[in-house]
């Protein structure tokens, strides 16, 4: 998708900033209709479909997006919404002259301020399951050795047959991928009879299935993986200048997200002035993260034209957005730096996450996880510095590289086509988006080998 490099014509911006988005695509159709250059071209052939996407993701109008904030937060009042307003801490755009506010945008009120949190019902299962990963951590730091663990884990997709055009489904499911912590995989049980698997070492792992469109349908797949945790005793003065020639690539501009922006650059620069050693050069990348940019849930990220530029400018991003930031500034100081992602394999729950490696000599790939170690108001100080070169092993690995193609390929655009952590789906018609499927993760067992 290098073609998101490229710039929407003036007026076709400056109308979808508007919210006339009828009047963008009208302005794209006819665009589309003289001789382009085949980069613009593609660029304004996905903004059609840019813009389907992007009005689904506000879902609610400001009746419905008021009803739920009195309705999520306690003795909440009319005139905190409008206070709220004003400070642009309520996430909403202007589609056709209205306010529509994005699906998750109390989640990101509760992350922008934090005593918020107080005035909800607090999640007792993320919680209790957020103090088991701490103890973990605390034991790995007090000296206990790294683990490996067994874990059976299962996702199931359910499609809305009823609402696809199409007489076959196809479906790709993440599946664990045999790379750095991730050691052993072993397909249990499938949902159905005829699959194909990716070979180990895909920059995308899936299990491919196939079927009619029928009422009840549904894709699943269940496996066992071992995985380890990482833990290192790093001595900075130890570290190594330089890099093997077979790491080039995890030091090169990969459009469109990871590019080499003036201000990306100056930002760099401005972080590691002065800091030779490599080690030394990404924990202040880390730490400027963490300490910089707060946790917010992003818009599905084939809406971002370029993701590390959109977080250093917000000061804000997810796990993937932050991670994907930290990889493009490494790259910009010299440091070789990688993706990985999949789950967040819990014994209590699966979740999608993503985190990242950079690359010293002599230890090799170092792991960092910028959203686990992002610095907030209830989190120990220990727990951003464990995250830097340390990781838990409540992971499942599926992707070691972002925005890589499928084995078998997909026809049309992907929900995400950044990575695979719950699914997609296609039939020969169409793309099923995300809001057409339900998805499922599940941790069978986790145990200590």
């Amino acid at each position: 998708m290098h073609f998101l490099t490229v710039p929407l014509p003036e007026e076709i911006e400056r109308e979808e900033k508007l919210g006339n988005f009828k009047g963008a695509k009208s302005l794209i159709y006819k665009r589309l209709q003289s001789n382009l250059p085949s980069p613009l071209k593609e660029r304004l052939e996905y903004e059609l479909e840019r813009i389907e996407r992007l009005i689904k993701n506000y879902p609610y109008n400001e009746k419905k997006a008021i009803k739920q904030l009195f309705k999520t937060i306690k003795n909440f009042t009319n005139r905190e919404y409008r206070a709220l307003l004003e400070e642009g801490l309520l996430d909403y755009i202007t589609v056709e002259g209205k306010r529509k506010f994005e699906s998750r945008f109390i989640e990101n009120l509760i992350f922008a301020r934090p005593e918020y949190r107080k005035r909800v019902k607090p999640n007792k299962k993320r919680e209790k399951a957020r103090q088991i990963l701490y103890k973990r951590i605390k034991e790995l730091l007090d000296g206990d050795k790294p683990r490996t663990y067994t874990v059976t884990a299962e996702i199931e997709v359910i499609p809305q047959t009823e609402k696809i055009k199409g007489r076959k489904v196809r479906c790709w499911l993440p599946y664990p991928n045999v790379a750095d912590q991730l050691l052993d995989v072993e397909l249990i049980q499938t949902s159905h009879k005829d699959f194909f698997i990716s070979p180990a070492g895909s920059s995308q792992r899936t299990i491919y299935m196939e079927d009619e469109n029928r009422k009840g349908l549904k894709f699943s797949v269940r496996f066992r993986y071992k995985i380890m945790e990482i833990f290192f005793n790093v001595k900075p003065e130890d570290v190594e200048a330089g890099w093997d020639e077979n790491l080039r690539q995890y030091l090169e501009e990969r459009p469109p997200h990871i590019v080499f922006s003036p201000y990306l650059k100056q930002l760099t620069e401005e972080i590691t002035r002065n800091e030779t050693n490599t080690y030394l050069k990404a924990q202040r990348i880390y730490k400027w993260i963490t300490h910089n940019v707060r946790y917010s849930y992003m818009h599905p990220y084939a809406l971002y034209d370029n993701i590390p530029l959109f977080v250093a400018t917000n000061l804000k991003g997810d796990c993937g957005a932050q991670a994907l930031l930290f990889i493009a500034m490494c790259r910009i100081a010299g440091i070789p730096a990688k993706w990985q992602s999949g789950w967040y394999a819990h014994p209590m729950f699966g979740s999608p996450h993503d985190w990242a490696f950079f690359y010293v000599k002599p230890y090799g790939w170092l792991p960092v996880d910028l959203s686990f170690g992002n610095i907030t108001s209830d989190k120990p100080e220990w727990v951003n510095e464990f995250y830097f070169g340390h990781l838990d092993g409540f992971r499942m690995v599926a992707n070691s590289e972002y925005m890589a193609d499928f084995t078998p390929p997909k026809k049309f655009w992907r929900s995400d086509p950044f990575d695979n952590q719950i699914g997609e789906l296609e039939t020969e018609e169409e793309h099923i988006y995300t809001d057409k499927f339900k998805y499922r993760i599940k941790i069978i067992s986790f145990e200590t080998l």
